[in-house]
């Protein structure tokens, strides 16, 4: 933790002795040294030495013409005279470091256990839209939806706990060649099949046929290029994907069949979906639906060539030239009439600020549409859109297996909901295998494997940085110990079983007073880290990382843990240091139930 600069702790003593430690500096460098103005940075003191605060003095070294170690003595020596709640210091080379007294420590407990807005930030009154999941109707959800669904909820989350108003939308991709290709395979082979008479979610019979059209596919372009035609052209002339454009094409001249079929296909997956978000337990404030927003983009292309934003070519075509963004040509328009991705996501775009009046929105979606976005972002800005500045592509990296990447068109893909199940079944073999699910009813242990699984599975998909390419390996999430989301929620469990008793035993602990009382060292780490949830949101909110929070409530819970096993707690027989640990277990616990709630993970009160 200690190995940064320093990040503002929220209003407590640490945040006055920082000012009062930086003035006291400033006042030393100036008396000793006559350097005026000097601007003093204060970094996290590196685990390995003692202190909690470092100056580093080497950039002063010319100014004072001394050798750092010496120019670090005096300044020490000037701050432990003149600034109380300094206790000792330490010069490591050019390195000045702090230790702070430890009734600094007590007050700040203190200050902790009765912060009324401990885990609140205040209102930004700023509105931020976030779109994210984006689900093709013509396939189930799979691992890499899963990763885009909790990072966006998580992020949603963690930007309204710093001050935000945030919108939660998600773009359902329900028109399209890819849709056609699944309705064509099953006009084709489906002989009235249904979820209801094939026992499948909708969502996954429909992605049964979308397999099965590119079987077909595959197969014509076999044959054609066995009779001598280009590879390149037989995925043109191969006769079923001619059949999908034609019917792409009646189904955007409202063809009644193409339509009707279209309906029923798409309220099977939008159906499935509902089941799925629901366990995956993320939520939405408005879902649009691509069928919806393509015209609005068509009318925004008409609206771009008025304006000479766009240009036509001699087969129809609609273009943008992106060549003085250093990109290039890019088609808005297709010459049959037809839309493509960026033409919705004009529409989309447009609906959005309409219907909510937010002028920046995040896009969570995977890396491999880096480029499509970039190009997006120019054409509102050329279009002079009124949200044309405010839009940011959260992009993140691609969820690998160890038997290689997954392809939906081919069938290889790890389905959602079938992962979402193996990772409860195995919460539930693990804590059997444990013994510890005594006590418990039948809907109670249901409630703690769903709470664990799922609580397994979204904190090893988001403790990675977004922007990082991750393989997933179930049976290391799983895992009781370790940087887990078991191990933290098992961390939750121990504090609220020691809670219970201490009330059990009528132990009021609450802190009346600043306790006088020598802390460890561990036990001031752990206030500091408890100190510092605030400052862990603003990072988290200013790089759209769930990381940090998942990261945040590991080092919190696995400091807690060096602490209950360094000191006795609940038996601890001095009443204050007691008090003090026990106030320290509570303050962990709602504060790990905070974090985890950021991230869209449960927290067990029994295990």
């Amino acid at each position: 933790m200690r190995n940064g600069y320093l990040c503002r702790l929220f209003d407590f003593p640490m945040n006055r002795i920082q000012d009062e430690l930086i003035a006291s500096i400033q006042s030393a460098l100036q008396s000793i040294f006559q350097i005026e103005n000097a601007e003093v940075v204060l970094q996290e003191t590196k685990k390995e030495f003692e202190g909690t605060f470092t100056f580093v003095v080497f950039p002063f070294t010319k100014q004072a013409g001394m050798a750092p170690p010496q120019i670090a003595q005096k300044i020490g020596d000037f701050v432990l005279e003149n600034l109380a709640g300094i206790s000792k210091f330490q010069v490591v080379q050019g390195f000045l470091n702090f230790t702070l007294a430890d009734e600094l420590w007590a007050e700040a407990l203190l200050s902790l256990q009765n912060d009324p807005q401990a885990y609140t930030l205040a209102n930004k009154n700023e509105k931020i839209l976030i779109e994210y999941s984006s689900p093709n109707t013509n396939k189930p959800l799979h691992l890499g939806h899963l990763r885009n669904n909790f990072l966006g909820f998580s992020v949603a989350q963690i930007l309204a706990a710093g001050g935000y108003e945030v919108i939660k939308t998600n773009l359902v991709n329900d028109r399209g060649i890819h849709i056609c290709k699944s309705m064509l395979a099953y006009q084709k082979m489906g002989q009235g099949e249904t979820p209801e008479s094939s026992d499948l979610k909708g969502d996954h019979l429909v992605g049964k046929y979308y397999v099965a059209f590119d079987k077909a596919y595959k197969a014509e372009m076999e044959t054609l290029i066995a009779g001598g035609m280009e590879a390149e052209q037989a995925k043109i002339q191969a006769p079923i994907m001619q059949e999908a454009q034609a019917m792409l094409v009646a189904w955007e001249q409202g063809d009644p069949k193409v339509i009707q079929l279209w309906e029923t296909m798409n309220a099977w997956v939008l159906g499935g979906f509902e089941k799925s978000y629901a366990q995956m337990g993320v939520r939405f404030d408005k879902i649009y639906r691509e069928s919806n927003t393509y015209l609005l983009g068509k009318k925004i292309v008409d609206e771009g060539l008025q304006s000479g934003t766009f240009f036509r070519k001699e087969d129809n075509s609609v273009w943008i030239n992106l060549e003085e963004e250093g990109l290039d040509e890019k088609l808005v328009l297709r010459k049959d009439g037809t839309s493509v991705y960026i033409t919705q996501d004009m529409g989309t775009a447009q609906l959005k600020f309409e219907d909510f009046g937010a002028k920046k929105s995040v896009y969570v979606v995977g890396n491999e549409q880096d480029y499509h976005f970039e190009v997006l972002f120019h054409i509102l800005k050329k279009l002079n859109k009124p949200y044309s500045l405010g839009n940011y592509h959260l992009s993140y990296g691609m969820v690998d297996l160890p038997s290689g990447k997954m392809k939906s068109r081919e069938g290889t893909v790890v389905d959602a909901d079938d992962l979402m199940s193996e990772m409860v079944q195995t919460a539930k073999e693990r804590t059997t295998e444990l013994g510890k699910i005594e006590g418990f009813s039948a809907s109670e242990l249901d409630n703690l494997f769903n709470q664990l699984g799922l609580g397994a599975l979204k904190y090893f998909l988001l403790k990675v940085d977004p922007k990082k390419r991750m393989l997933f390996n179930p049976e290391e999430s799983i895992d009781f110990q370790g940087n887990t989301g078991p191990f933290v929620q098992y961390t939750h469990a121990r504090i609220c079983s020691m809670i219970r008793k201490a009330k059990e035993q009528a132990i009021d602990f609450q802190l009346k007073s600043t306790p006088k009382a020598d802390l460890s060292p561990t036990e001031q780490e752990l206030i500091y880290l408890l100190g510092t949830y605030k400052a862990k949101i603003e990072e988290a909110c200013a790089q759209f990382s769930p990381a940090i929070i998942a990261q945040y409530a590991y080092d919190v819970a696995k400091q807690f843990n060096k602490l209950y096993n360094e000191h006795s707690i609940l038996n601890e027989e001095d009443a204050i240091k007691r008090n003090i640990r026990l106030t320290l277990a509570e303050l962990t616990g709602k504060t790990i139930r905070e974090a985890f709630e950021l991230i869209g993970i449960q927290s067990p009160e029994r295990m």
